[in-house]
């Protein structure tokens, strides 16, 4: 990327977080306040559950946003989570194997959807994915963000990861794979379906068997201050009025939860 993609890109990621596109810190003590790690795809809904759940509960609520790999990563350096809402299940999984988590308290809450988008209007992104129409391809880091992987599978399906590999453009979290393309820094980007709840742009709605579930856990981390609201939180991510506003955004429930 050149120096001027780069400016450009920092200054659109502070007008993102200085426009609340990302949830407002909460800043309080830290055995009042309720303290969740949440993957980047999942921002949008989980602001929308905390207003809900604001009703039940006066507790103030952090949220810390990231890709489930960083995130994993400060749990695992003694972060002072209480909650881990991760994009996959392996991370959370393995955070029960080190006894740095609860598996009584570890359900998967969302089943994710990729899809592949441009900003532009009236085109099909799938046909310019296989005729190589475009310049830049962004997609999440595969190797700390899930739904990177899944964008991988999906080229490794089609026969194009090769092909296109000089092309990706990877950012670290979801977000900034949605804010390479949404500048215009990639013409087509491999996003979550949450983050076009409100349809702008041109998408591919990427068949299932392309790439592998994308089944995102939630786990209690075990040394958490507010536990016992920490779990209230939960128990409440399995309501029906939590799980409306889950698939409003284009998720998918697993059954059983």
């Amino acid at each position: 990327m050149t120096k001027g993609h780069t400016v450009h890109l920092h200054f659109l990621i502070l007008c993102y977080l200085l426009l609340g596109g990302l949830p407002k810190l909460v800043h309080g003590n830290s055995k009042s306040t309720l303290n969740i790690a949440v993957a980047s795809n999942f921002v949008s809904p989980m602001k929308k559950l905390i207003d809900l759940f604001a009703i039940k509960s006066s507790t103030p609520i952090k949220l810390s946003v990231g890709s489930s790999g960083s995130l994993h990563a400060q749990i695992v350096n003694g972060a002072p989570f209480e909650l881990f809402f991760s994009a996959d299940q392996e991370k959370p999984s393995s955070l029960v194997a080190a006894n740095l988590a609860s598996k009584k308290h570890q359900h998967t809450y969302a089943i994710g959807r990729l899809v592949l988008w441009s900003s532009k209007n009236n085109i099909d992104p799938h046909e310019l994915l296989l005729a190589g129409s475009f310049t830049k391809l962004a997609l999440a880091n595969p190797e700390v963000a899930p739904y990177g992987e899944a964008a991988v599978s999906v080229l490794r399906s089609l026969r194009l990861y090769e092909k296109y590999r000089g092309r990706q453009v990877q950012g670290q979290n979801i977000a900034q794979t949605y804010l390479y393309t949404s500048s215009g820094n990639a013409q087509l980007g491999f996003i979550s379906a949450s983050q076009n709840e409100k349809p702008r742009g041109s998408t591919w709605n990427i068949p299932s068997s392309l790439y592998q579930p994308i089944k995102q856990d939630v786990v209690l981390i075990n040394k958490a201050d507010n536990s016992k609201i920490a779990i209230q939180f939960l128990e409440f991510i399995k309501s029906n009025e939590a799980k409306a506003i889950i698939m409003h955004y284009g998720y998918g429930i697993a059954s059983g939860t």
